[in-house]
């Protein structure tokens, strides 16, 4: 609870940055230094003029400007503490003035409070010689008041706790000349104040005391060893007393930093010059160098502008005899872009959700460098391609804010790059990698993966089998993104689709409900819904076409001869046909529809097997050579249909044919197709156009003839017999649309009239063929009226005579 409370308290603070000026004040203090950890310092509440507990609700936090923490922050009491010892020599050096920087950030409203903190001296160091003695070499001609200089103790402390005196050991021959310089140190000279006989006293040991001003007060000594030498009355002489030179920071071990040459006007041993440090501190000797022999002087050291910006150090020349000349060289320290800039995080959000609002804060941090003038000028900046921007408050400070909407589906994570550039030569730069985590929203609709899914079911299909499946993405994550789908009701009066098949709501299965026939229903559509678990929820539609697939579950049907007929088929075949002649025509149909409805008819068993063929696509009944005297007169044919299904099935037909006497027949000569192949192409277009209107006159005969045969069937007593056609009665279970074994329709239809006169011993018999389908108009219920006429009579009397004479001859 708490950590949410936070939390929100953090939320309202980067926002409050965005609307609100910041505050920046500077608070002093003063501490010693070596003070033991947790000692301290001062409390801030009164500085601050906050009250206790307003440091923790405004969530205080104490950033360090370096990179060690020296001090930290109790939140509750407002107490400023020491977290680690601090060493004033170690930390500022020989600066007069030592300070740590630090600042308090106060949130709701965001304040930055500077603290200062001056480290104080304490007199922890003892005076200290580089070496344990000092040995010089003094010819013995020296006059009085000639001054020797020695090397200088050395204290790191400052002040009063710095050296303040040198005493000398008793002797007749030297006192102490002591001088102090611009920069504070104290000089030691060793002056002659009574001439040395070297006969009688060749060697003096004196002791030098260095003595500091603190309390309590410290000392260093060092042994001084004069050897006294032979007169040499030439000291070495610099070219310059004072050199003045630049050197970069991070210059390389060896790299030159200047040569100093000096001269000896003597002769021999006593005109050879050596160089060496005379009087520096030991910081000075483990940075540089010295040739003794050359002069030159060389990095020995890390050179660090950040640490010292100048050196001032004291050259001695000494000759063979012992005399010495010195010269001062100053080297000032020139600062290059050695130090990258430091990114320094103090708050983060780093969940973040997709539809906040423009200008959120995700993040609060600052930006140090360490180098001086342009090198220490720093630039932020974040990438281009990323949703997000930098805000530049006061001090260095920089808010991460969002600049442009976010969308987790597109991009669920960002890994944000903070890149700090100072202004240097070359510019150095450093990154800080800030890792956000963008939360989901319900802001996307289920997807289909199609906008219109198709199935396929065969007919006669077992309940509950499984059709397919329909699938819908959301890109939206848990329960956001979790689709379940539904069958949305048709429309009012329609056969709903759920009562034909059903859908899992987790899977998208769809399952058919109930057996389906392909010849009641050839295909449905239903809308199914996917619908996510957001609040609130969305949705999408998707139609699923569902197409029932055919079955080979019907057998062929007879038209004509009409299938299972109780009186047989009858047809009359001239004695005097040629071979190929049209006999009949059966025609049969295929409740199937595609290859299932594809049929061909065979002839299985006929009397005269010999005799009759038939087509097997067009079921054309022909003779297939002329008729003898020996051919029976009744010819039975069997004939059966089949279909192209898997696997097929078949029908069969009874079929008689009569052979008559004394028809006459415009097409009983066969045409001669060979004929044809002969003539003028050109004239084909004018054959067809012939054709055409002799097929538009015919079907207009038809349609005349078809009403005089209606008209003829209402008048029982007319001269005329019109034989119906036998075609099966209407059955519910067969379509109207029947196809034939080729086009899918039936293209063509034959019907037969018998017009005999009454008592005549000739008969016409007329054989048409019309265009139009021609199916039976009477109800199949109603019984058909066989009264006979006279002309059938007669028919019946001529077949009897004929049949007489056959069998006489």
């Amino acid at each position: 609870m708490e950590d949410c409370f936070r939390s929100k308290q953090g939320l309202c603070f980067l926002l409050f940055l965005c609307v609100t000026d910041v505050l920046n004040v500077s608070i002093h203090y003063s501490v010693p230094e070596e003070k033991k950890s947790g000692s301290l310092v001062a409390n801030v509440l009164k500085d601050l003029k906050l009250g206790i507990g307003e440091l923790s609700d405004r969530r205080a936090q104490l950033v360090s400007k370096g990179s060690k923490k020296y001090f930290h922050l109790d939140a509750h009491s407002g107490a400023l503490l020491i977290n680690d010892k601090i060493d004033r020599e170690t930390l500022c050096g020989q600066s007069e003035l030592c300070l740590l920087q630090t600042e308090i950030v106060l949130q709701n409203p965001l304040e930055f409070h500077t603290i200062e903190v001056k480290v104080e001296d304490v007199n922890d160091n003892a005076p200290r010689f580089s070496q344990n003695d000092f040995q010089l070499e003094i010819p013995e001609n020296v006059s009085p008041s000639t001054r020797f200089p020695l090397e200088s103790a050395q204290d790191v402390d400052l002040g009063e706790n710095s050296i303040q005196n040198y005493t000398l050991s008793p002797n007749e021959h030297f006192r102490l000349g002591i001088e102090s310089k611009k920069d504070g140190r104290k000089s030691v000279d060793l002056i002659l104040e009574k001439a040395l006989d070297r006969e009688k006293q060749p060697h003096l040991e004196l002791t030098l005391m260095a003595l500091d001003g603190g309390v309590p007060q410290r000392m260093g000594t060092v042994q001084i060893n004069i050897n006294i030498l032979d007169s040499n009355d030439n000291a070495p002489q610099f070219t310059q007393s004072e050199y003045e030179v630049s050197l970069k920071e991070n210059s390389p071990r060896d790299t030159l930093v200047s040569k100093v040459e000096a001269r000896d006007l003597d002769f021999g041993s006593n005109a050879q010059v050596t160089y060496s440090f005379n009087r520096v501190p030991e910081t000075i000797s483990n940075l540089f160098n010295l040739n003794e022999m050359t002069g030159e002087i060389t990095v020995k050291g890390e050179i660090d502008y950040e640490k010292e910006t100048s050196y001032e150090m004291s050259i001695k020349a000494t000759d063979g005899g012992g005399l010495s000349g010195h010269c001062n060289v100053l080297v000032e320290i020139e600062d290059v872009n050695d130090n990258a800039p430091e990114v320094s995080l103090i708050s983060l959000t780093d969940t973040i959700q997709e539809d906040s609002p423009l200008n959120t804060v995700v993040a609060i941090f600052s930006i140090t460098d360490h180098d001086s003038g342009d090198n220490g000028k720093t630039m932020c900046s974040v990438q281009m391609n990323l949703p997000f921007a930098l805000r530049n408050t006061k001090n260095n400070y920089y808010q991460l804010v969002i600049q442009s909407p976010l969308d987790r589906e597109r991009v669920p994570e960002y890994n944000v790059t903070i890149t700090a550039t100072d202004q240097g030569s070359p510019r150095l730069t450093s990154t800080r990698i800030i890792h956000v985590q963008i939360s989901d929203v319900n802001d996307n609709t289920p997807e289909f993966e199609k906008p219109l899914f198709e199935m396929s079911l065969q007919e006669n299909n077992i309940p509950g089998l499984l059709i397919g499946s329909v699938h819908a993405v959301d890109l939206d994550m848990e329960k956001n993104g979790k689709v379940t789908y539904s069958l949305l009701p048709g429309e009012p009066g329609v056969n709903p689709a759920a009562s034909y098949i059903s859908i899992n709501s987790e899977t998208g299965n769809m399952y058919a409900l109930r057996s389906l026939d392909y010849e009641q229903i050839k295909d449905f559509k239903v809308t199914v819904r996917a619908t996510d678990g957001g609040i609130p929820p969305l949705s999408s539609d998707v139609v699923v076409r569902v197409v029932i697939t055919d079955e080979n579950d019907n057998a062929p049907f007879f038209l004509y001869p009409l299938q299972n007929s109780t009186s047989p088929c009858n047809e009359l075949l001239p004695k005097m046909a040629e071979a190929g002649y049209l006999v009949t025509k059966v025609v049969a149909v295929d409740r199937d529809s595609g290859q299932n409805s594809w049929l061909s008819y065979e002839l299985l068993k006929a009397t005269d097997p010999g005799l009759f063929s038939i087509g097997a696509q067009n079921g054309e009944v022909k003779t297939r050579r002329p008729l003898t005297e020996r051919d029976s007169s009744k010819q039975r044919l069997i004939i059966a249909v089949r279909d192209n299904g898997v696997p097929p099935q078949t029908s069969t037909v009874t079929l008689n044919i009569l052979p008559v006497d004394g028809f006459s027949d415009p097409y009983l000569k066969v045409v001669d197709v060979r004929q044809q192949e002969h003539e003028d192409e050109g004239t084909l277009t004018m054959y067809l156009v012939i054709c055409l209107a002799s097929v538009s006159s015919v079907f207009l005969l038809c349609i005349i003839s078809f009403a005089v045969i209606k008209i003829c069937k209402k008048d029982p007593e007319g001269t005329f017999i019109a034989v119906p056609p036998h075609f099966p009665p209407a059955r519910p279970d067969i379509p109207e649309n029947y196809t034939d074994s080729q086009s899918g329709s039936l293209s063509r239809n034959y019907q037969y009239d018998v017009c005999l006169t009454g008592g005549s011993l000739s008969s016409e018999f007329r054989f048409l063929r019309p265009l139009i389908p021609v199916f039976s108009m009477a109800d199949p219920n109603i019984p058909v009226n066989h009264k006979t006429s006279p002309g059938s009579q007669d028919l019946s009397d001529c077949l009897e005579d004929s049949k007489t004479k056959e069998q006489s001859i």
